[in-house]
């Protein structure tokens, strides 16, 4: 069995893994405050929650999106599992030829999510992944990674109107019945939902006419990628654990 880790803005996901098959996973709040403890108390209540020894984890793999908890993920692992992680960084084997300008840019969930789309559905393609932020990754025919979009995510962007606009309440993120709402929630509801669509399938229409090659599949992942992928015309599947299977693939290479 193996434990990939996938440390986000929001959310830190959880994968257990027995050859192929994704046994369990589990989706937590990322706290930056956490202690190497406190993770590993986590961790354990999980495992023990899911009737799986720790003892039988043989590896970790760990990518993350915040560098300030890459240590401290690290010690837990160390200290509670008794294995030392096996990060998603420079110098590790992900097969993927990355065309972008400074590769160290890119971050580890974009490559991950990337290695995991060309393993399961081949080029070429882009990448949806509905996060804290929302990015568009391109990868073409020849399996090589050429860059993409980021664009603030749906949690940002309703917490900034929210903010903003001092008369306007929070709202669940869900979809109105009409596109006209006939009240505030209703009518904030439908601009991000509705709004949110609209702007992927823009950005998906300008991306495939830059990579000037046919048949380019659509992949959704991210907690949000079903809200909005019921609503987009030019999403052609949602694959919930892309992340995780990149990981596990990226592990089975190194």
């Amino acid at each position: 069995m193996i434990l990939v880790v996938d440390v986000g803005n929001t959310n830190i996901v959880l994968g257990i893994y027995q050859g192929k098959e994704l046994l369990h996973h589990f989706r937590i709040s990322t706290s930056r405050q956490s202690t190497v403890d406190e993770y590993g108390v986590l961790i354990h209540n999980l495992f023990q929650m899911s009737k799986i020894l720790i003892s039988e984890i043989e590896g970790v793999i760990v990518s993350s999106v915040v560098p300030p908890l890459v240590r401290v993920v690290e010690e837990m692992c160390l200290k509670y599992i008794k294995k030392a992680p096996l990060i998603v960084g420079p110098g590790i084997k992900t097969g993927l030829n990355l065309r972008y300008e400074n590769p160290r840019e890119v971050g580890a969930d974009r490559i991950v999510n990337a290695v995991a789309a060309v393993e399961q559905y081949g080029g070429p393609l882009i990448v949806v992944d509905f996060g804290t932020a929302t990015t568009f990754d391109c990868i073409d025919s020849k399996g090589n990674y050429l860059g993409g979009a980021i664009v603030p995510g749906i949690g940002i962007a309703t917490e900034a109107l929210v903010q903003r606009a001092s008369k306007l309440p929070r709202v669940e993120l869900e979809k109105p019945k009409k596109v006209i709402g006939r009240n505030t929630v209703h009518a904030m509801q439908a601009g991000i939902i509705y709004g949110y669509a609209g702007q992927v399938d823009g950005l998906v229409k300008r991306i495939k006419a830059e990579m000037e090659a046919d048949n380019v599949k659509v992949i959704a992942t991210g907690g949000l990628a079903e809200l909005i992928a019921s609503e987009s015309d030019s999403i052609d599947k949602i694959d919930e654990m892309l992340t995780l299977e990149g990981l596990r693939i990226i592990y089975e290479r190194n």
